[in-house]
């Protein structure tokens, strides 16, 4: 299956609707990035949410910039912090 790499704002209520989910594969990743199959119902959503399309290594610099970020706050916590948090791993988008 081909997929599109998009970053987009989550507005909320409607961004995805139940019947989107039924129509083709979408996923969110740190950094507002979305995994979108590249079909006609993948491509509406992406218009609809005035998506940024975005190549596969550009999404996944992205996903690594947040998810360094992420890792570096978290390090730098008192051990007493850490003690109900789980450090963010990281992630390699489809």
């Amino acid at each position: 299956m081909a997929y599109k790499y998009c970053v987009a704002e989550d507005s909320g209520n409607g961004f995805i609707t139940a019947r989107e989910r039924m129509e083709f594969h979408l996923s969110g990743h740190p950094g507002n990035v979305w995994v979108v199959s590249d079909n006609l119902y993948g491509n509406a959503w992406i218009r609809r949410n005035n998506a940024t399309v975005k190549t596969k290594e550009d999404a996944q610099a992205i996903v690594d910039a947040e998810i360094a970020a992420a890792q570096s706050a978290y390090d730098s916590l008192e051990d007493s912090e850490k003690e109900n948090r789980v450090r963010p791993g990281n992630e390699v988008l489809i």
